[in-house]
């Protein structure tokens, strides 16, 4: 019952086939975009998939939408890394490990790493992406606490600049530990 007395409609349960189709829609997104970059064709990722266009919308009604779901496994990941990382002695050298494995883990393909900023910046996330937000704060906090983090920065204007240098080194991993490193440390000498 809701708080006025009228019946709660029962939760659907989803069909099989649906489901099926999702599941199938995801896989040829992901093969799809690793080759060709999330631009790639919509009609080609609803063509592998085995299905038309209009159930690849049906299902995710933008591009955005679908690169989210992709996102979705990729936010778990690293929402038990950065659990695990909660028990190492070193809460900085912690904290760098897990902002370098958000880099890696968006730039699976070209393109992602864009849409992973956007997400980040949704009011209203999705329970995954929640769930690696509350896990990457407690990290930061803690190298907050040990003095590893400036006390005054924000988690979320870490994560975004992170992301920032994702997507804009997204072909050159290299260059995105570096200018990590150099975020880390600063650009003014003798300043957090």
């Amino acid at each position: 019952m809701t708080s006025d007395d009228t019946p709660k409609a029962p939760a659907r349960a989803v069909r099989a086939d649906v489901r099926r189709n999702r599941a199938r829609l995801l896989a040829a997104a992901r093969e799809t975009f690793q080759r060709d970059g999330a631009d790639a064709s919509l009609e080609g990722v609803a063509r592998l998939a085995g299905v038309g266009i209009g159930t690849l919308y049906r299902h995710f009604p933008t591009r955005q939408h679908l690169l989210e779901a992709l996102l979705a496994d990729v936010y778990a990941e690293l929402a038990a890394a950065a659990r695990d990382l909660l028990l190492s002695p070193a809460p900085g050298e912690a904290l760098m490990t897990w902002l370098r494995a958000f880099i890696s883990q968006v730039t699976v393909f070209r393109g992602m790493a864009a849409s992973a900023v956007v997400s980040l910046r949704d009011e209203r996330p999705e329970p995954s992406r929640r769930a690696m937000c509350e896990a990457g704060e407690a990290l930061f906090a803690r190298a907050q606490r040990s003095g590893d983090a400036p006390a005054d920065a924000a988690f979320t204007d870490v994560l975004w600049l992170t992301g920032a240098i994702a997507a804009v080194t997204e072909r050159e991993p290299e260059a995105a530990g570096r200018l990590l490193s150099l975020a880390a440390a600063g650009m003014v000498p003798g300043r957090r």
